[in-house]
């Protein structure tokens, strides 16, 4: 299950996003929808998370949340520019005022020099705002790697608040 820590913020972000009258949506490929658990885990949570694209096939991103099959082909499905294209085509795709979106080298294999396992690529897109990109490495083993991105998607998007 999800660490304390981690309901902790998505229970403080929950209410953050009521404040202000945010809606969510998340487009999750490594997480394969732990940033969504998360959220759900926290009564009520549906009055602030619209919906959830777990989109680990390269496939579901194309169809789900509409990353062109070529930018797959030229960035590679790690990449910020597939986040960024995540997160947007989640918001375009629900009713959320923000989508945080997730891909990433969970490992234990298919880590490379350029794309070594705990590389994580996170895009967050607002409606009325430019979509930001970002990259961690975040060490560990596939579970911590999991959890870490989690923890750090609730405060990208607490951040953006």
């Amino acid at each position: 299950m999800l660490p304390d820590s981690t309901l902790a913020e998505a229970d403080s972000l929950l209410a953050a996003c009521r404040t202000k009258g945010v809606t969510l949506a998340t487009a999750e490929s490594l997480t394969g929808g732990l940033i969504a658990a998360a959220l759900t885990a926290i009564p009520e949570s549906s009055d602030v998370l619209d919906r959830g694209f777990v989109t680990y096939s390269n496939q579901a991103k194309n169809e789900m949340v509409g990353v062109p099959m070529e930018m797959i082909q030229q960035h590679g499905v790690v990449s910020e520019d597939v986040a960024r294209a995540m997160a947007e085509g989640a918001l375009l795709r629900s009713r959320a005022t923000i989508a945080i979106a997730v891909t990433g080298v969970a490992g234990p294999g298919g880590g490379t020099a350029a794309k070594p396992v705990g590389l994580v690529c996170f895009g967050l897109a607002r409606r009325g705002q430019s979509t930001r990109t970002e990259r961690q490495v975040f060490p560990g083993d596939r579970a911590a790697i999991r959890a870490t991105t989690v923890l750090h998607a609730l405060r990208l998007i607490r951040e953006a608040l």
